[in-house]
């Protein structure tokens, strides 16, 4: 299948909609139907992050969701314009727990954020990273990358009804 790619203006409105294009790109790629609320789930904490981080530093720039399958994985990559945020850091996710990306480990749990806010720093992105098989997080020219993949059952196969 070719990319499906998707820009939206970053309003939460939009999330719902990016997640049911995610589910139905992953159905039709051959995503193994156990798998799908862990896409639908990751899709709608990556797009509510980059609609988050838009907000507040580029509310006229869109959020940019590209769906592939390609080598046997399905991939997503969310990209939202500017940086990491403070306690975020780029690299693999495999199993990463919130205290790993919030700059923590070690420590008993958790810390709780400095700004007052409910979600410390990299929670998101531990959520992520327990949802989707990987996860890459990066930087480029354009903004950060969360690119997550789920291995493929199968292509469906369009055919006549039996």
């Amino acid at each position: 299948m070719a990319t499906v790619e998707v820009t939206f203006s970053p309003l939460a409105a939009h999330v719902r909609t990016a997640r049911l294009v995610a589910m139905a790109v992953a159905r039709r790629s051959g995503v193994a139907e156990s798998l799908l609320d862990e896409v639908r789930l990751a899709v709608g904490e990556a797009c509510s992050r980059a609609v988050e981080a838009h907000q507040a530093r580029y509310p006229a720039e869109p959020v940019k969701v590209a769906l592939s399958d390609e080598a046997g994985r399905f991939e997503i990559e969310v990209i939202n314009t500017g940086s990491l945020a403070p306690g975020e850091a780029p690299g693999r996710l495999p199993g990463a727990a919130a205290g790993d990306l919030a700059g923590n480990k070690g420590q008993d749990g958790p810390a709780m954020p400095r700004d007052g806010g409910a979600v410390p720093p990299g929670f998101s992105l531990a959520v992520i990273a327990g949802l989707a098989d990987d996860v890459q997080i990066s930087e480029t020219g354009g903004g950060t990358s969360v690119r997550m993949s789920w291995p493929l059952a199968g292509p469906l196969v369009a055919g006549p009804p039996p």
